[in-house]
């Protein structure tokens, strides 16, 4: 089956910073795309990151200029970087891949996700 393991996550006061890491595992052919996705107590999940094998990268415009997604594409991981936190960024953090189970085929799969929060 896949997994996705996240790891990352914690209390962290505003202006600090922070770097989520999630590893995916299984019966995998490969990554089409991954993302990191949050949400806040009483909103909305909103993706924050996504980027794809090929490098496309997208970022919802709170976090631009303070965020940066990376992944290796070669060992199925991604990493958001996150710098100069908010405390609106405080939020339940999942990470996600869309990937292929053979040579066209895709499925998803989710992390449990990770608490960031931030506060003085």
């Amino acid at each position: 089956q896949v997994q996705l393991v996240e790891s990352g996550g914690g209390l962290v006061q505003p202006g600090g910073s922070l770097r989520l890491s999630c590893a995916v595992s299984g019966n995998i052919f490969s990554i089409r795309a991954m993302g990191w996705y949050r949400q806040a107590p009483g909103k909305q999940r909103e993706l924050v990151a996504s980027i794809t094998s090929g490098g496309n990268i997208d970022y919802v415009d709170s976090v631009k200029g303070r965020f940066t997604i990376s992944r290796n594409n070669a060992r199925n991981m991604v990493y958001l970087q996150m710098n100069s936190l908010k405390p609106e960024d405080t939020a339940v953090y999942y990470c996600n891949a869309n990937y292929y189970i053979d040579s066209y085929n895709t499925q998803d799969a989710w992390g449990q996700g990770t608490l960031v929060t931030v506060s003085s």
